[in-house]
Protein backbone atom coordinates (compact mmCIF):
# COMPACT_ATOMS: atom_id res chain seq x y z
CA UNK A 1 0.00 0.00 0.00
CA UNK A 2 1.56 3.27 -1.12
CA UNK A 3 2.15 6.00 1.42
CA UNK A 4 0.10 9.19 1.29
CA UNK A 5 1.83 12.00 -0.58
CA UNK A 6 3.57 14.57 1.58
CA UNK A 7 3.99 18.30 1.06
CA UNK A 8 7.48 17.73 -0.29
CA UNK A 9 6.53 15.01 -2.76
CA UNK A 10 3.58 16.98 -4.12
CA UNK A 11 5.71 20.08 -4.48
CA UNK A 12 8.41 18.11 -6.27
CA UNK A 13 5.88 16.57 -8.65
CA UNK A 14 4.30 19.95 -9.43
CA UNK A 15 7.69 21.59 -9.99
CA UNK A 16 8.76 18.76 -12.32
CA UNK A 17 5.51 19.08 -14.30
CA UNK A 18 5.85 22.84 -14.61
CA UNK A 19 9.46 22.55 -15.75
CA UNK A 20 8.44 20.05 -18.43
CA UNK A 21 5.74 22.42 -19.66
CA UNK A 22 8.20 25.32 -19.72
CA UNK A 23 10.65 23.24 -21.74
CA UNK A 24 7.97 22.22 -24.23
CA UNK A 25 6.86 25.84 -24.62
CA UNK A 26 10.29 27.42 -24.68
CA UNK A 27 9.14 30.17 -27.04
CA UNK A 28 6.38 31.26 -24.68
CA UNK A 29 8.71 31.06 -21.69
CA UNK A 30 11.18 33.44 -23.34
CA UNK A 31 8.57 36.10 -24.04
CA UNK A 32 8.81 37.92 -20.67
CA UNK A 33 12.60 38.17 -20.88
CA UNK A 34 12.49 39.33 -24.50
CA UNK A 35 9.80 41.88 -23.64
CA UNK A 36 11.92 43.31 -20.81
CA UNK A 37 14.97 43.49 -23.07
CA UNK A 38 12.97 45.21 -25.80
CA UNK A 39 11.56 47.70 -23.31
CA UNK A 40 15.02 48.60 -22.02
CA UNK A 41 16.36 49.02 -25.56
CA UNK A 42 13.42 51.22 -26.58
CA UNK A 43 13.88 53.46 -23.56
CA UNK A 44 17.59 53.77 -24.31
CA UNK A 45 16.86 54.72 -27.92
CA UNK A 46 14.10 57.15 -26.98
CA UNK A 47 16.19 58.99 -24.39
CA UNK A 48 19.27 59.21 -26.56
CA UNK A 49 22.82 58.25 -25.75
CA UNK A 50 23.27 60.61 -22.79
CA UNK A 51 24.64 58.52 -19.90
CA UNK A 52 23.49 60.90 -17.17
CA UNK A 53 19.91 60.96 -18.45
CA UNK A 54 19.79 57.17 -18.77
CA UNK A 55 21.30 56.70 -15.31
CA UNK A 56 18.57 58.84 -13.74
CA UNK A 57 15.72 56.76 -15.16
CA UNK A 58 17.47 53.37 -15.05
CA UNK A 59 15.90 52.17 -11.74
CA UNK A 60 12.36 53.05 -12.85
CA UNK A 61 12.84 51.54 -16.32
CA UNK A 62 14.25 48.28 -14.97
CA UNK A 63 11.51 47.96 -12.39
CA UNK A 64 8.81 48.68 -14.97
CA UNK A 65 10.34 46.14 -17.35
CA UNK A 66 10.30 43.42 -14.68
CA UNK A 67 6.79 44.32 -13.54
CA UNK A 68 5.24 44.33 -17.01
CA UNK A 69 7.12 41.19 -18.05
CA UNK A 70 5.59 39.31 -15.12
CA UNK A 71 2.18 40.73 -15.96
CA UNK A 72 2.34 39.17 -19.44
CA UNK A 73 2.10 35.63 -18.11
CA UNK A 74 -0.13 36.36 -15.12
CA UNK A 75 -3.41 35.46 -16.81
CA UNK A 76 -2.11 31.97 -17.63
CA UNK A 77 -0.99 31.26 -14.06
CA UNK A 78 -3.98 29.01 -13.28
CA UNK A 79 -6.02 29.16 -16.50
CA UNK A 80 -4.38 26.16 -18.16
CA UNK A 81 -5.02 24.03 -15.08
CA UNK A 82 -8.63 25.21 -14.96
CA UNK A 83 -9.20 24.28 -18.60
CA UNK A 84 -7.72 20.76 -18.40
CA UNK A 85 -9.32 19.94 -15.05
CA UNK A 86 -6.14 19.97 -12.99
CA UNK A 87 -7.54 22.46 -10.51
CA UNK A 88 -10.33 20.05 -9.58
CA UNK A 89 -7.64 17.45 -8.86
CA UNK A 90 -5.79 20.00 -6.75
CA UNK A 91 -8.92 20.49 -4.65
CA UNK A 92 -9.21 16.73 -4.11
CA UNK A 93 -5.52 16.28 -3.27
CA UNK A 94 -4.61 15.19 0.29
CA UNK A 95 -2.51 18.33 0.75
CA UNK A 96 -3.77 21.89 1.32
CA UNK A 97 -4.79 23.74 -1.84
CA UNK A 98 -2.91 26.79 -0.57
CA UNK A 99 0.32 24.75 -0.63
CA UNK A 100 -0.13 23.85 -4.30
CA UNK A 101 -1.00 27.46 -5.10
CA UNK A 102 2.16 28.59 -3.33
CA UNK A 103 4.31 26.14 -5.29
CA UNK A 104 2.76 27.26 -8.58
CA UNK A 105 3.34 30.91 -7.66
CA UNK A 106 6.96 30.14 -6.84
CA UNK A 107 7.37 28.53 -10.26
CA UNK A 108 5.83 31.60 -11.91
CA UNK A 109 8.42 33.76 -10.14
CA UNK A 110 11.26 31.36 -10.98
CA UNK A 111 10.43 31.24 -14.70
CA UNK A 112 9.60 34.92 -15.25
CA UNK A 113 11.23 37.16 -12.65
CA UNK A 114 14.32 35.15 -11.69
CA UNK A 115 15.88 35.23 -15.20
CA UNK A 116 15.36 38.99 -15.27
CA UNK A 117 16.86 39.30 -11.81
CA UNK A 118 19.95 37.47 -13.05
CA UNK A 119 20.09 39.66 -16.16
CA UNK A 120 19.57 42.91 -14.19
CA UNK A 121 23.31 43.81 -14.09
CA UNK A 122 23.53 43.54 -17.88
CA UNK A 123 20.35 45.55 -18.38
CA UNK A 124 21.68 48.11 -15.91
CA UNK A 125 24.85 48.49 -17.96
CA UNK A 126 22.73 49.22 -21.03
CA UNK A 127 21.12 52.10 -19.11
CA UNK A 128 24.42 53.27 -17.56
CA UNK A 129 23.25 52.46 -14.04
CA UNK A 130 26.02 53.45 -11.58
CA UNK A 131 27.71 50.43 -10.10
CA UNK A 132 27.21 51.61 -6.52
CA UNK A 133 23.41 51.50 -7.05
CA UNK A 134 23.41 47.93 -8.36
CA UNK A 135 23.37 46.19 -4.91
CA UNK A 136 20.33 48.25 -3.88
CA UNK A 137 18.61 47.45 -7.18
CA UNK A 138 19.30 43.73 -6.81
CA UNK A 139 18.09 43.76 -3.21
CA UNK A 140 14.87 45.57 -4.07
CA UNK A 141 14.19 43.21 -6.97
CA UNK A 142 14.92 40.16 -4.83
CA UNK A 143 12.34 41.32 -2.29
CA UNK A 144 9.86 42.90 -4.68
CA UNK A 145 9.53 40.39 -7.48
CA UNK A 146 8.25 37.51 -5.28
CA UNK A 147 5.80 39.98 -3.79
CA UNK A 148 4.58 40.87 -7.29
CA UNK A 149 4.04 37.18 -8.09
CA UNK A 150 2.14 36.53 -4.85
CA UNK A 151 -0.15 39.52 -5.29
CA UNK A 152 -0.64 38.57 -8.94
CA UNK A 153 -1.59 35.03 -7.96
CA UNK A 154 -4.52 36.34 -5.93
CA UNK A 155 -5.69 38.48 -8.86
CA UNK A 156 -5.30 35.58 -11.30
CA UNK A 157 -7.33 33.33 -8.99
CA UNK A 158 -10.10 35.91 -8.70
CA UNK A 159 -10.51 36.07 -12.49
CA UNK A 160 -10.07 32.38 -13.24
CA UNK A 161 -13.75 31.86 -14.01
CA UNK A 162 -13.90 34.63 -16.60
CA UNK A 163 -13.13 34.22 -20.27
CA UNK A 164 -10.58 36.51 -21.92
CA UNK A 165 -9.74 38.20 -18.66
CA UNK A 166 -6.28 39.40 -19.70
CA UNK A 167 -7.18 43.09 -19.62
CA UNK A 168 -9.14 42.66 -16.41
CA UNK A 169 -6.17 40.98 -14.74
CA UNK A 170 -3.98 43.93 -15.68
CA UNK A 171 -6.54 46.47 -14.47
CA UNK A 172 -6.86 44.71 -11.13
CA UNK A 173 -3.17 43.97 -10.62
CA UNK A 174 -1.58 47.27 -11.63
CA UNK A 175 -3.06 49.37 -8.78
CA UNK A 176 -1.85 46.75 -6.30
CA UNK A 177 1.59 46.78 -7.90
CA UNK A 178 2.03 50.56 -7.54
CA UNK A 179 3.21 50.56 -3.87
CA UNK A 180 5.70 47.80 -4.63
CA UNK A 181 6.99 49.75 -7.62
CA UNK A 182 7.25 52.96 -5.59
CA UNK A 183 9.26 51.38 -2.77
CA UNK A 184 11.34 49.21 -5.11
CA UNK A 185 12.41 51.85 -7.63
CA UNK A 186 12.33 54.57 -4.97
CA UNK A 187 14.89 52.76 -2.84
CA UNK A 188 17.41 52.87 -5.70
CA UNK A 189 16.67 56.55 -6.35
CA UNK A 190 17.06 57.28 -2.64
CA UNK A 191 20.42 55.49 -2.62
CA UNK A 192 21.55 57.63 -5.57
CA UNK A 193 20.66 60.76 -3.58
CA UNK A 194 22.52 59.56 -0.50
CA UNK A 195 19.45 58.76 1.59
CA UNK A 196 18.94 55.74 3.81
CA UNK A 197 17.21 52.85 2.03
CA UNK A 198 16.72 50.58 5.05
CA UNK A 199 13.15 51.76 5.59
CA UNK A 200 12.04 50.96 2.05
CA UNK A 201 13.76 47.58 2.15
CA UNK A 202 12.14 46.70 5.45
CA UNK A 203 8.71 47.62 4.09
CA UNK A 204 9.29 45.38 1.07
CA UNK A 205 10.46 42.56 3.33
CA UNK A 206 7.45 42.97 5.63
CA UNK A 207 5.11 42.95 2.65
CA UNK A 208 6.80 39.81 1.31
CA UNK A 209 6.44 37.96 4.63
CA UNK A 210 2.79 38.96 4.88
CA UNK A 211 2.13 37.90 1.27
CA UNK A 212 3.87 34.54 1.72
CA UNK A 213 1.49 33.77 4.58
CA UNK A 214 -1.76 35.23 3.27
CA UNK A 215 -1.61 35.26 -0.55
CA UNK A 216 -1.73 31.46 -1.12
CA UNK A 217 -4.65 31.16 1.31
CA UNK A 218 -6.55 33.99 -0.40
CA UNK A 219 -5.82 32.59 -3.88
CA UNK A 220 -6.92 29.10 -2.80
CA UNK A 221 -10.19 30.52 -1.43
CA UNK A 222 -10.77 32.38 -4.70
CA UNK A 223 -10.18 29.19 -6.70
CA UNK A 224 -12.68 27.26 -4.56
CA UNK A 225 -15.27 29.97 -5.07
CA UNK A 226 -14.65 30.09 -8.84
CA UNK A 227 -14.96 26.31 -9.22
CA UNK A 228 -17.88 25.79 -6.84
Amino acid sequence: MSAAPTLFTTARALVARDLQLVWRRRGDALQPALFALLMVVLFALALGNEPNTLAEVAPAVLWLAVLLAGLLSLDSLFRGDAEDGSLEQWMLAPVPLAWLVGVRTFMHWATTALPLLIAAPVLGEMLHLPHDQLPVLMGSLALGTPLLSLVGAVVAALTIGMRRSGILVALLALPLYVPILVFGAGSVTAAAQGHDVVGAMLLLAAGLVLAVVLAPIAAAAAIRIALS
